[in-house]
């Protein structure tokens, strides 16, 4: 995961996402480097929209965070829950593709 987040905070700082960069920022934050897996991040990227797929994250994530914390509502039928479910899937698969993005 600190690959991700060197990635994420060299891109937030403007800075271009490559295997130097990332190395220096895991280096400064005193974690051992493995060069396959920071090859690997850079390539995942190489041609991805950052802010784009941050933004698309944030957006599956808010209906997740916002859902209620215990049981069902009292009043929904059978046909509702069925269409929440579907839709809470569809909302996990984005999700999870996008994670695949980031190694």
């Amino acid at each position: 995961m600190e690959y991700v987040y060197a990635a994420m905070l060299l891109h937030k700082a403007g800075q271009k996402v490559d295997e130097a960069s990332v190395k220096k920022v895991l280096e400064a934050a005193h974690v051992k480097v493995d060069d396959a897996r920071v090859k690997a991040l850079v390539a995942a990227l190489e041609g991805v929209n950052i802010d784009e797929a941050i933004e698309k994250a944030a957006v599956v994530a808010a209906p997740v965070a916002a859902a209620p914390a215990g049981g069902h509502a009292g009043g929904e039928s059978k046909k509702e829950e069925k269409s929440k479910e579907e839709e809470k899937k569809s909302e996990e698969q984005a999700a999870a593709g996008l994670g695949a993005l980031f190694g």
